[in-house]
């Protein structure tokens, strides 16, 4: 069997490294394209893959129409939303995330945004610090849990709102449970945001949301660009001259954010939640993992589209 490892933007060696000596270990053909620029590239690679393995590529209705052996997907990350469950399913092609193997890279990073924009960006003028102020997190997933960690450990009061968690989980965690999201908001002064895209939550972050906040308060976002309306945004950054919003993830709307709010908006050059050298290896390892035990042992543990 092959197993296609196919990365626009690749694993660092080590991980590359890794995923071989488990696939080839396992007695499975390994191959790789990488910083490939045509789509054809990638629908020539998987005309006869078995297994594929991906990162933020995109494997749409037309890569599954093209992979005649297919049977499984494994996209090294949580979010999932790149790879066309629909036509796989259709298919008989399981899709696959490695949940948690980025998790500390991305809560490390919502702490940093926090800083970065309670400190100015790093600029002349009087900051705040953000021991001592509310945190709320929105989604009580692997992120969040080490983010309200992390937010406990630096003095922070941590709120969160998931209504797909038991209480008990965060009763465990010593964390404050908010009865609905917009209370959530309206008593956090730092809001770090988890969310998926779905139907459900697509342009649910919004005008109403954000001018409930607490004054100087800040939404920090490493979820999905998707989640957030602009047009809300852009309202309540303009009625509400002490609101600021850091984003991992640049908006449509980002050159007119930037030119219209200056210091109180920031988005990274490219998302950079995952980018670490620990993470990368850590997914493209569990990746490798689950299509070799789902090929070896149909272990179906971590699949996505049921």
């Amino acid at each position: 069997m092959k197993i296609l490892v196919a990365t626009e933007k690749p694993f660092a060696k080590a991980a590359v490294d890794g995923i071989r000596e488990i696939i080839e270990g396992a007695g499975y053909e390994l191959a790789l394209l990488e910083k490939y620029a045509d789509k054809a590239d990638l629908l020539a690679a998987v005309k006869d893959a078995d297994g594929l393995i991906i990162r933020s590529d995109k494997v749409t209705a037309e890569v599954v129409a093209a992979a005649e052996k297919l049977k499984i997907v494994v996209r090294a990350g949580a979010g999932y939303d790149n790879v066309d469950l629909a036509a796989c399913t259709a298919k008989g092609i399981v899709v696959m995330n490695t949940p948690g193997q980025n998790s500390n890279a991305v809560a490390e990073l919502v702490v940093g945004m926090m800083v970065f924009m309670a400190r100015n960006q790093f600029t002349p003028g009087t900051g705040s610090e953000i021991s001592g102020k509310r945190l709320g997190i929105q989604a009580y997933g692997n992120v969040g849990r080490i983010v309200a960690r992390y937010g406990k450990a630096l003095g922070m009061k941590v709120c969160a709102f998931d209504p797909f968690v038991p209480a008990d989980v965060f009763k465990a965690d010593g964390v404050e449970v908010a009865d609905s999201v917009e209370k959530l908001y309206a008593s956090s002064d730092f809001l770090s945001l988890h969310i998926p895209a779905t139907d459900q939550t697509r342009k649910s972050i919004g005008y109403k949301l954000l001018t409930s906040m607490p004054k100087g308060a800040t939404l920090v976002n490493t979820a999905r660009k998707e989640v957030i309306d602009e047009a809300g945004l852009m309202q309540a950054l303009e009625e509400r001259p002490d609101l600021k919003y850091i984003t991992d993830i640049a908006a449509d709307a980002q050159p007119q954010l930037a030119e219209k709010f200056g210091k109180r908006v920031f988005a990274t050059a490219k998302k950079m939640g995952a980018e670490t050298a620990e993470a990368n290896v850590n997914a493209g390892l569990a990746a490798a993992n689950q299509v070799v035990d789902f090929l070896k042992n149909g272990n179906r543990r971590f699949q996505v589209n049921k």
